[in-house]
């Protein structure tokens, strides 16, 4: 693959795809998977293989991309780097791409670089904007629920971002069911209704399948999963131990050594058991198992390399599962 300006995606890219979903009740329809930002494209992460991902992904129909304000290391570099690819090799194809952005984390110092004031939000958003070079993205989140500002006030800067034309919907992320359902109304009061709910979601953390996907699903609301490996938990990495460069090595980060119990890795490798007899790998089937139920429109995937990348797009060939398979893996969980 050229990185020369000549970049061409597939002509295949939308007949050989990962297929599409309408998301929630809307007409937007995203990838079965979406490539995630958050880490392996930021200043310290290798930029050939970053643009070799993004365009593996829209050359297989992958045309949905996550980041965030904080994304990358330092924060902002994900999306300062993922503008400069847009703007060498994809500058003919933006109308093709889903890009989204959010905020609602620690971003810069001070009392106004966190949280979801309308302070925060504006600037942010202006700031993303900038960083990639877009007019708009086509989602933006709020990326949490902040607890010391008026939902009303986090929702009304969303719906005037849209009404600014910075962003075609919104979505919210991680919030409770009890503030999701706020923010629903709120939204369709203003007349922008919430496209859509991004949350954490694996084998291993089902808690939404409670509250909620249904009340997503009942307000028309679609859902993307994050996390659907667990950090890398369900995946072969850790079946023998913690091997030094993975991300449990690490004393930083979101997944720590205290997590992989040996009740865990048991659970793990019972899992990739199952996995065996479905004729996938274990990250295979955490994939797969995420569309079993039918409220999930994409789940994001965060790759390190393009035969990681490849290696999700090939989850897709196998998302059936018995009941059988369903009542094991859930004891599992």
């Amino acid at each position: 693959m050229s990185h020369s300006d000549s970049y061409t995606p597939s002509k295949e890219r939308y007949t050989n795809s990962v297929g599409y979903q309408n998301c929630g009740k809307s007409g937007l329809k995203l990838p079965r998977i979406s490539l995630g930002l958050w880490h392996n494209f930021g200043d310290v992460d290798d930029a050939d293989e970053a643009l070799k991902m993004i365009q593996f992904a829209f050359d297989n129909g992958i045309t949905h991309f996550d980041l965030a304000n904080n994304y990358g290391t330092p924060f902002g570099s994900a999306e300062k780097n993922f503008g400069k690819i847009l703007k060498k090799h994809f500058s003919d194809y933006r109308d093709e791409m889903i890009i989204s952005t959010k905020a609602g984390h620690e971003m810069w110092p001070g009392p106004y670089g966190d949280g979801g004031s309308r302070k925060y939000l504006m600037s942010s958003i202006d700031q993303s904007l900038n960083r990639m070079k877009l007019d708009y993205v086509d989602i933006f989140y709020s990326h949490r629920y902040d607890p010391e500002t008026p939902i009303a006030e986090t929702m009304g800067a969303l719906s005037d971002i849209v009404k600014q034309g910075k962003a075609l919907y919104v979505g919210i992320s991680k919030y409770p069911e009890d503030k999701a359902r706020e923010a629903y109304q709120i939204l369709k009061e203003n007349g922008t209704p919430c496209l859509i709910y991004q949350g954490r979601y694996s084998i291993f953390t089902r808690e939404i399948e409670q509250e909620v996907l249904p009340l997503a699903e009942e307000n028309g609301v679609g859902f993307i999963g994050f996390s659907p490996l667990a950090q890398g938990m369900l995946s072969d990495k850790y079946l023998n131990g913690i091997p030094e460069n993975s991300r449990a090595a690490h004393s930083y980060g979101f997944l720590q050594k205290s997590q992989l119990t040996a009740d865990k890795i048991e659970k793990i490798s019972k899992l990739n058991d199952i996995a065996a007899q479905r004729g996938q790998t274990l990250a295979q089937m955490a994939l797969a198992w995420c569309f079993h139920k039918t409220q999930i429109d994409s789940v994001i995937v965060g790759t390190s390399s393009v035969k990681q990348l490849q290696d999700n797009i090939d989850s897709l060939k196998n998302i059936t599962f018995t009941e059988d398979e369903l009542w094991r893996i859930g004891e599992l969980g």
